[in-house]
Parts: structure tokens; C-alpha cells; sequence
């Protein structure tokens, strides 16, 4: 990583619901119930009761989705399911068409509250090559909105915070970025455009290359 000047800006965002459409959770909880043919109901109280132990690393998805077929009497093996929760995922186009647009000079972060398994599927994706830090919760052991995650997210950009703004769909987490010292930019795909200027504002470039085509 280059060194950064003193007054240089970047950028640093969430996953969910920045880069996605609408939250993967409610996707793959509903896909799951169609596909098992179980009340979502169900499956997303089993869900979402422990689906924090995929947040912070201390259950494989396997195990999580052990805990959930004993819970919820879905059958679904685990070699279905798998394929079927990364499918869940619906892409915000529009967002990857922004950060491809960013000068190569802005460092690009990412820091999301994710699971085993989606974040070695994110790292794949090539589009992800664009980022030059991404620390996700499940390998860390912490999770937004504490104050912990925004310190490893600054650790990982390579310069203060203060330079830094962050992204994210949920105002709590941009009051814990606020207070981290980041500069927080909340977000909405049905607002893509204000948000592109917004950012270009704060990265100081042309309004013009932040524009999707």
C-alpha cells in the first residue's frame, strides 16, 4: 500500500444493503422456507436467534445450519443449502458501477458484519479486487456497531479515520463511524445519485466520474 498524503480521502462501506439490494438475511431466510417448505416464520426466529455466532466467527455455517435443521424440522442437507444461501444474495449494480468508477488514488475499504463462507465467496468475486482492506466481523470477533470493529477497519485502510468515509444503510452504525472519527455517509439504493454526489463532495473529484452510465 502506497503511502497516503496527509489531506487525501477515501472511502470505506458496508456490505448489506450497500452493496446488496434489500437485506440478504430476509432473502435467504425466505429462500430457505420455500425451499424446505417450513413456515418462515420459523426459520427466521431460529435465524435470527443465533445468527450471531456466524457474525462474530464462533459457529461454521455448518453448524449454524445444523442448529437450524434440529430447530425448524427442515431436511435440506447442507450441500443444498450452501449453494441456496449464496444465491440469496441480490447485487446493487449501481454501487459497483461507483466503485469501479473510484480514481485509483482513493483507498477503498470494506467492513461488514458477515458469515464463513459469504465472505470467501465475496473475496472471490473479482470485482472485489478494487478493495484494498476488507475485514468482515466473523473474522475479527467483533461486530458493528462496537467500537472495536471501526478501530481494525482504521488498521486495515492504513490511514486515520479522520480521511476515511464510511458507508452503511443503518444509522446506528454510521453514529458508531461518526464517533470512531470516520466521516459517516448513510445510504439507499432508491438514492444512489445524491449519495454519489454526496461522496464526490467529500473525495474532492468531479461529480462526472462518480456518475454511473
Amino acid at each position: 500500500m502506497t503511502p497516503s498524503s496527509p489531506d487525501a480521502r477515501h472511502v470505506a462501506f458496508d456490505w448489506g444493503g450497500v452493496f446488496t439490494v434489500g437485506t440478504f438475511d430476509g432473502r435467504s431466510t425466505q429462500n430457505v422456507a420455500d425451499r424446505g417448505g417450513v413456515p418462515v416464520e420459523r426459520v427466521r426466529e431460529s435465524y435470527f436467534r443465533h445468527v450471531r455466532q456466524l457474525e462474530v466467527g464462533a459457529w461454521t455455517l455448518p453448524q449454524f445450519w445444523a442448529v437450524m435443521q434440529e430447530e425448524t424440522g427442515l431436511t435440506l442437507p447442507y450441500g443444498e443449502f450452501e449453494p441456496l444461501y449464496l444465491s440469496s444474495i441480490h447485487d446493487n449494480l449501481p454501487m459497483y458501477a461507483t466503485l469501479d468508477a473510484l480514481p485509483r488514488e482513493v483507498r477503498v475499504g470494506l467492513l461488514s458484519n458477515n458469515y464463513p463462507v459469504v465472505s470467501d465467496h465475496l473475496r472471490r468475486d473479482p470485482r472485489f479486487a478494487r478493495f484494498d482492506a476488507l475485514v468482515f466481523s466473523n473474522e475479527i470477533g467483533q461486530k458493528k456497531p462496537h467500537a472495536d470493529a471501526f478501530a481494525a477497519l482504521e488498521d486495515a485502510m492504513g490511514v486515520p479515520a479522520a480521511q476515511v468515509a464510511f458507508v452503511d444503510d443503518v444509522q446506528e452504525n454510521i453514529d458508531a463511524a461518526n464517533a470512531a472519527g470516520f466521516h459517516g455517509l448513510l445510504y439507499h439504493h432508491e438514492r444512489h445519485a445524491e449519495f454519489e454526489r454526496e461522496l464526490g463532495v467529500w473525495l474532492g473529484v468531479p461529480i462526472s466520474a462518480l456518475t454511473v452510465r
